[in-house]
């Protein structure tokens, strides 16, 4: 099957769009850290804190992380279902609408237009481009697969079809708005409603964007990589359907001790701690993959990158339902624990399995090796250990401020004003900073990579094509 009946040019051009835009929120993620020790680096009214953190979250959870779900996804959905993509002109028209979707979405926020909606900010012209985009990208991997040519459903394409799915389901829920002008709506509801379908989305915007697409790039790359089959392919069943079940009712649990119900509450915490079993059914069997071959983990570098990732997705999934439970939520919520928590993830589980299917996938598409293995096992070890700095500073800045915040005298008055809370912040800020720098290091070594790999597999087409002559 040629090239273009497998429409690289599509997969490698969300591939690329997908690293520009994490290169953009990095970028903008180290300057608002630095923000938040010296105030002097806002410079308002586009680049101050308020502004840039929802570019700063758009920008990777949208440009980097969906840009690469989908053209990931685009890869997976061919290679499984043994045939081209049903539309592939609309799935070029679906690359070039990405990529203006996401810089009127960044120019927008920084314009200040905002629904102030935690993940769902943009307003309500771009949400209705989001919604033509998802129709696309569904119309794309369900025509696909009805026509696939291989009868087997491998567990890749189940989790993709629940990303489809949900995201759809979740998004046009949350984001049920009346416009009151060009650039400006009022959502639906309000009042504790608000903030319970508002968790709702936010949360299995988590679950549907950061862990179901990831863990179809794990499934499918992992065997491909090491060259050794999954552990156990009912265990992976078993696993998607209890996780896809679990996850719709998690999203109460960042609302206790609020006004809402308490029965709502405690059923956010008990399918908080019942998605444990689910997703560690994916951690062991991620292990168990490569358990017969442990020698990978030093002799293959790819092999390093999915089972680090799929550690921390362990270690996020155990750490996850923990918090929800009332005695950590009240000590942990609204501190900087969960942004801790949420960046352990991101760039922990996220970032390395994406990484690690890229440097899968561009080799491949180019005919060629990659670049330097030297690089990428350099490209490893900074993004680890930045995000190791990066996620421990703010759990302990995150304690630190839950106890100081609780701390009481003994006549029930405050032992700390908040400024002196906030100066205490100071040093561990500091520290996430240059965190951010090590890790954004390990993350110039990956583009380097790629773009040399690019540039070698163009020499090499090249040189053949004058062989050829």
């Amino acid at each position: 099957m040629s090239d273009y009946q497998y429409d690289n040019q599509t997969v490698k051009g969300f591939i690329l769009s997908s690293i520009f835009w994490g290169v953009v929120g990095i970028l903008i993620g180290l300057l608002i850290s630095v923000q938040m020790w010296a105030p002097g680096w806002n410079f308002a009214p586009f680049f101050t804190f308020g502004r840039l953190r929802v570019v700063h979250t758009n920008g990777l959870a949208f440009g980097l992380g969906i840009g690469a779900i989908f053209g990931i996804s685009y890869y997976i959905v061919m290679r499984l279902t043994r045939r081209p993509l049903l539309f592939p002109r609309l799935a070029r028209f679906h690359l070039h609408l990405f990529n203006i979707a996401i810089t009127l979405a960044a120019l927008s926020l920084f314009a200040g237009m905002n629904q102030s909606l935690e993940y769902a900010e943009l307003e309500w012209p771009l949400d209705i481009g989001v919604v033509i985009l998802w129709v696309i990208f569904a119309v794309n991997v369900f025509g696909t697969i009805i026509k696939r040519k291989e009868e087997q459903m491998y567990i890749s394409l189940w989790f993709i079809l629940a990303t489809v799915i949900a995201v759809a389901v979740l998004y046009i829920v949350n984001n049920l708005a009346v416009p009151a002008g060009p650039f400006k709506s009022y959502s639906l509801y309000a009042g504790v409603n608000s903030a319970n379908i508002e968790w709702w989305y936010g949360h299995n915007a988590v679950g549907f964007i950061f862990t179901t697409p990831i863990l179809a790039m794990f499934y499918y790359f992992l065997p491909k990589s090491t060259g050794l089959p999954i552990f156990s392919h009912r265990l992976s069943i078993i696993s998607f359907w209890s996780l896809v079940f679990g996850y719709l009712w998690v999203g109460s649990h960042h609302l206790v001790y609020t006004p809402l119900p308490d029965w709502i509450q405690t059923l956010g915490i008990a399918f908080s701690l019942f998605l444990i079993a689910p997703s560690w059914g994916s951690v062991v069997n991620g292990f168990y993959t490569v358990a017969p071959e442990w020698s990978k983990m030093r002799t293959n570098y790819l092999t390093k990158f999915f089972i680090l990732g799929i550690t921390f997705y362990g270690l996020q999934t155990v750490q996850g339902p923990t918090q929800a439970l009332r005695v950590v939520s009240q000590l942990i919520h609204y501190t900087d624990w969960v942004p801790g928590h949420v960046h352990m993830g991101t760039m922990g589980w996220v970032t390395m399995t994406v990484a690690a299917s890229i440097y899968y996938i561009i080799p491949k598409i180019y005919n060629t090796e990659i670049y330097s293995e030297k690089i990428a096992n350099t490209h490893f070890y900074f993004v680890l250990v930045g995000q190791l700095l990066f996620s421990v500073t703010m759990w302990i800045t995150g304690i630190q401020q839950g106890a100081l915040w609780k701390a009481v005298n003994p006549d029930g008055t405050l032992k700390y004003t908040f400024v002196e809370t906030l100066v205490k912040n100071y040093p561990y800020w500091q520290m996430r900073t240059f965190a951010g720098v090590i890790f954004t290091i390990g993350m110039l070594y990956f583009i380097y990579n790629i773009l040399m790999t690019i540039r070698k597999g163009n020499a090499l087409a090249a040189a053949k094509a004058e062989g050829v002559r």
